[in-house]
């Protein structure tokens, strides 16, 4: 009952939020998504614990736990992501995230590599953060994969601030974000939407890094960005994700 409230309340959102973006100019998509993901962490009552400063027109790296992601990311500050091509094509999200101004990619063709890089200079130069999930597909959290550098040739060669993001869940037992949060592997994604909606709560940690010192390249460039991930991930477990912290349940009031 609480999934069937939850995805019912959820519907409504996206219902009211595509009509809002009918209205939406290209300049103002990155803060309509920003209030589209707000309402929706609301509905599933994920509540955001925040370490650091949230940059501003800066490229940020962040390790990928799955869809998920993109709502507590966005929530906080006027995000453009990079996804797979394949995202494109997906039912209902596929045209939120082309409404959003999503830049797609498919990472296996090196043209279309250097194609949507060059889209990248518009939207730091507008004071947006351009999200890259640089291990290229989601994990269970447990590891993280090497980052891939190819997405960074413009930020390393513009010297854009390149911001490390970390970003962690914990829900309450017996559950476990391994697998009704984080979205991986071979796992089909309307069940798991379902499973996720059905949650009591689910607590995320964001932590923000510094950006990253300027490198020579964009692999090392990677490199840099991928250890930083790793040590803000270390640094904030032990208070941010293996145990919740006590107290009500998260509110939330969100007006459209």
């Amino acid at each position: 009952m609480r999934a069937v409230a939850r995805l019912s309340a959820l519907g409504a959102v996206m219902a009211w939020s595509a009509v809002e973006s009918l209205f939406v100019s290209e300049a103002g998509r990155a803060c309509w998504l920003q209030r589209v993901c707000r309402r929706a962490r609301c509905v599933l009552e994920v509540k955001v614990r925040v370490t650091g400063a949230a940059p501003r027109g800066a490229v940020i790296a962040a390790n990928h736990l799955g869809y998920l992601d993109i709502l507590v990311l966005a929530s906080l500050a006027p995000c453009v992501f990079v996804a797979k091509h394949e995202v494109r094509a997906w039912p209902v999200f596929g045209w939120f995230a082309r409404r959003a101004g999503t830049r797609f990619v498919d990472r296996e063709r090196r043209a279309d590599v250097a194609r949507v890089a060059q889209e990248f200079a518009p939207v730091i130069a507008a004071g947006e953060n351009l999200v890259l999930f640089l291990e290229g597909t989601s994990t269970d959290g447990r590891t993280m994969r090497p980052f891939k550098s190819a997405l960074l040739e413009p930020a390393a060669r513009a010297g854009w601030p390149a911001v490390p993001a970390a970003i962690m869940y914990a829900v309450p037992p017996p559950h476990a974000a391994e697998h009704d949060v984080c979205w991986w592997g071979e796992m089909t994604l309307a069940p798991h939407l379902i499973g996720l909606a059905g949650l009591p709560r689910i607590d995320a940690a964001v932590a923000w890094g510094t950006p990253a010192a300027p490198a020579a390249d964009r692999k090392g460039l990677a490199r840099a960005l991928h250890d930083a991930v790793r040590d803000l991930r270390r640094d904030r477990a032990d208070d941010t994700v293996q145990a919740l912290l006590p107290g009500k349940e998260p509110q939330c009031v969100v007006t459209p």
